[in-house]
């Protein structure tokens, strides 16, 4: 790969990608897939040109992954919200590497309306949420597409099983 910034995103990527695999017990201890036919197996999407669906499939999440040193989170989450609504997923995140830190350290980010229908999913209250997943509120001004909401990417894998656990005890 000749371009550099392109492989260290590919690289950031994969690394989501096989954390959350293996947080989610989807791979043996040599990061196989279990089964590689799992629909819950966290997956790098194709790119799809001009209808992006994101950077990773986490289903019920598409998650776009950032390896830059400068955030710019609203328009982050505004970029994943739309390519979710392209893949036909009900809601998004970012991830966005943290500098001389691990995987799991990384940063997720939701807007207030992904964060408010999580939990409504989880049938949890707002201090519940922020005490269970170490959630963190960023208001930037009066404009509330601005507004989100942090958590590490290890809480997200917590937040994922129970999402997903969730949902299969619904249907």
């Amino acid at each position: 790969m000749s371009n550099p910034n392109k492989a260290r995103g590919t690289a950031w990527e994969s690394a989501v990608r096989d954390f959350l695999n293996r947080s989610l017990g989807l791979v043996d201890p040599a990061g196989k897939l279990l089964d590689p036919m799992n629909g819950e197996n966290i997956r790098r999407a194709a790119q799809e040109g001009a209808r992006d669906v994101g950077d990773i499939h986490a289903a019920p999440f598409i998650i776009e992954c950032k390896d830059v040193k400068s955030s710019a989170v609203p328009t982050w989450i505004r970029q994943g919200l739309t390519e979710a609504d392209n893949a036909g997923f009900p809601l998004s995140a970012v991830v966005h590497k943290r500098r001389n830190s691990g995987t799991g350290t990384a940063r997720v980010h939701f807007s207030v309306s992904t964060w408010t229908a999580i939990r409504d999913s989880l049938g949890m209250p707002v201090d519940d949420a922020v005490c269970l997943y170490g959630a963190e509120y960023t208001a930037r001004g009066i404009d509330t597409a601005r507004w989100y909401v942090t958590i590490s990417l290890a809480d997200f894998a917590y937040l994922l099983s129970d999402i997903r656990g969730a949902h299969r005890a619904v249907h």
